[in-house]
C-alpha cells in the first residue's frame, strides 16, 4: 500500500523530485489515512474510522468518509477541498484535482453519491452529484457539474455538462442523454 502510493505520486506529479518529497504530499497522506479508516469502517468500528478520517481532513483539507470504496493507483493533484462522500465507489487508476466533490443529493441511507470508473480524470472545482455513474477511460473538465451519468471514453465539460469528444474524437457539444439514447435521473 505505502509503496505504492509513493510511486504514483512520483508518476503523477512532474514537481516531485524525489521520493522523500512525496511524504510532505497532503493528498499521499489523505489516501494512506483513507486505507487505515476504510479498515476500521468495513470492520464496524465506525468511531475509529471517524477519527481518523477527521484527523486526517484537518491535516490535508482533503475529506474522504471512512465508507468510500477506492480503487488502486488513484491521486489527488494538489488536493485541498476535495470531499468523497460515504456511498462513493472510484475505480482503479483515477486522478482528481483540488475541489472536486464526489457528493450527494439527499440524506437516503442507500446509494447517493457517484460510481466512477476506471482511468478517469476529473477537473478542479467539478462538482459530481447524486448516485451516478461515470464511465470508464473519461475525462471531465474542470468547473464542472455532474447530475447525470456520463458513458466510458468520452471528455465532457460544462455546468450542465456536455460531451464534447466520444473515443478522442471531437464531436458537437451533446447532453450525455442524447449520446446514451435515453433520458438519465437528474438530481434536484
Amino acid at each position: 500500500m505505502f509503496k505504492e502510493s509513493v510511486q504514483v505520486v512520483k508518476e503523477k506529479d512532474p514537481a516531485i523530485k524525489s521520493t522523500i518529497e512525496v511524504l510532505l504530499y497532503p493528498s499521499f497522506w489523505a489516501v494512506i489515512n483513507h486505507r487505515i479508516a476504510h479498515s476500521f469502517y468495513k470492520k464496524k468500528m465506525f468511531f475509529l474510522s471517524r477519527l481518523v478520517s477527521q484527523t486526517s481532513r484537518l491535516l490535508t483539507g482533503i475529506e474522504i468518509h471512512p465508507g468510500a470504496q477506492i480503487g488502486k493507483r488513484f491521486f489527488i493533484d494538489h488536493g485541498m477541498g476535495v470531499v468523497i462522500g460515504e456511498t462513493a465507489e472510484i475505480g482503479d487508476n483515477v486522478m482528481l484535482y483540488h475541489g472536486v466533490t464526489l457528493g450527494g443529493t439527499g440524506k437516503e441511507k442507500n446509494k447517493r453519491h457517484p460510481t466512477v470508473g476506471d482511468n478517469v480524470m476529473i477537473g478542479a472545482g467539478t462538482i459530481v452529484l447524486g448516485p451516478v455513474t461515470i464511465g470508464s477511460n473519461t475525462k471531465i473538465g474542470a468547473g464542472s457539474v455532474v447530475t447525470q451519468d456520463i458513458p466510458d471514453n468520452v471528455t465532457a465539460v460544462g455546468s450542465p455538462v456536455m460531451i464534447v469528444r466520444k473515443d478522442g474524437v471531437r464531436i458537437p457539444p451533446i447532453a450525455p442523454e442524447q449520446l446514451t439514447g435515453h433520458q438519465k435521473r437528474r438530481a434536484v
